[in-house]
């Protein structure tokens, strides 16, 4: 059992950056696939980025790339998702998730994931 719990959010004028942080319990962090999603109102949930258990792998949204940086930390069992030159359609709640299993191709199918955050609101602003 894996459970997470993301900090980091709140409001940034556009251009802006945020530093988004997700720590995981559970002494099997390091096995863990993890990625970030977002959720703008009225809109279904988007990948944003992920990384493989290692930290080696990485695979970031064509909407954020170059903007958003992940990263994780297994000693502090915590993963980062770095935001900066935020635009006004970054707007969103973000989450954290885990998977144990999955491929590069799927890293941004929600479905893989097996367990997730409640959620962080980022709002920009102009």
């Amino acid at each position: 059992q894996v459970q997470l719990v993301e900090s980091g959010g709140g409001s940034a004028q556009a251009g802006g950056s945020l530093r988004l942080s997700c720590a995981a319990s559970g002494r099997t962090f390091g096995s863990y696939g993890m990625g970030w999603f977002r959720q703008a109102p009225g809109k279904e949930r988007e990948f944003v980025a992920a990384v493989n258990w290692s930290g080696g792998t990485t695979v970031t949204a064509a909407s954020v790339q170059g903007r958003f940086t992940i990263s994780r930390d297994s000693a502090k069992n915590t993963v980062y998702l770095q935001m900066n030159s935020l635009k006004l359609e970054d707007t969103a709640v973000y989450y954290c998730a885990a998977r144990l299993s999955g491929s590069r191709s799927d890293y941004g199918v929600s479905s893989t994931y097996n367990y997730w955050g409640q959620g962080t609101q980022v709002t920009v602003s102009s």
